[in-house]
């Protein structure tokens, strides 16, 4: 299981955004299962959206990428509890994240799961608190 940030998940739309490590985490999601937390959905949507706005990308294309995305094995966490909110706020607190990166490193702690980010900050802070940063396999079979 991996947790799946939106950063990686909408380079998989744009050309100029992927690079290998998006396309290695890409090539991973048929041997593995993501799990992600509720404000993903909503992040994917207005990339998608701002996109569209800036004729970065058709309607028609967000659909079919919309699609793609469905048919790879996320598991979309469901809404903390408020009790769970003021969680995610110490950690955000404590590493001056914004409450939506928080969340993604809030999954990878319950979960126990690496997390898949292009986000080098987000990164660097999931190893302070003992999360692994996804990496490709050494031997290069994703």
């Amino acid at each position: 299981m991996v947790v799946l940030d939106a950063s990686v998940a909408l380079s998989w739309c744009f050309e100029d955004e992927s690079d290998s490590y998006s396309q290695a985490v890409l090539e991973h999601a048929v041997k593995t299962s993501f799990v992600v937390p509720s404000i993903w959905s909503l992040e994917v949507a207005n990339g998608l959206l701002v996109a569209e706005r800036r004729g970065r990308i058709t309607r028609a294309a967000s659909a079919q990428f919309v699609g793609l995305l469905s048919d790879l094995a996320i598991t979309v966490e469901p809404e903390p509890s408020l009790r769970y909110e003021a969680d995610l706020m110490d950690l955000a607190r404590r590493h001056n994240l914004s409450a939506y990166d928080a969340s993604y490193l809030r999954v990878s702690l319950k979960k126990g799961a690496a997390l898949a980010t292009k986000d080098a900050r987000l990164a660097n802070v999931a190893l302070d608190e003992g999360v692994a940063s996804w990496q490709p396999p050494a031997d290069g079979n994703h």
